[in-house]
């Protein structure tokens, strides 16, 4: 299953019904870690490191970083965007989906758009 990572500007709601509908979910959120308002690059760092995906609403920056990492042959887990318009309900429903139908690894070097 995918292991992921909620960075700060998350809408808390999401990851909150995460854990409620799935308590085993592999979830942290950034600000719980030592990179707590640390940069995007920083953070995407930490999450190749720690082999989770992101989890994000920040289209503006953390795509930029995520795409340059990918460009300079560095290793980039997945970062998942999830559009602010998308109602929270749906934001859980499909990130539950990539967790339990995607294989480890599989969103290596990718960025996906939700809603799916």
């Amino acid at each position: 299953m995918l292991r992921f990572a909620a960075d700060e500007n998350l809408n808390g709601n999401i990851v909150r019904g995460l854990r409620r509908r799935k308590p085993d979910l592999d979830i942290v959120r950034v600000q719980d870690t030592p990179l707590s308002e640390a940069g995007d690059a920083e953070i995407l760092e930490w999450a190749a490191a720690e082999e989770r995906v992101i989890l994000t609403h920040d289209v503006s920056t953390m795509t930029g970083y995520a795409e340059e990492r990918v460009r300079a042959g560095k290793r980039m887990p997945g970062v998942v965007e999830i559009g602010r318009r998308i109602g929270i309900g749906q934001a859980i429903d499909d990130v539950l989906l990539l967790a339990e139908c995607s294989r480890e690894g599989e969103w290596e070097g990718q960025v996906l758009y939700l809603p799916l």
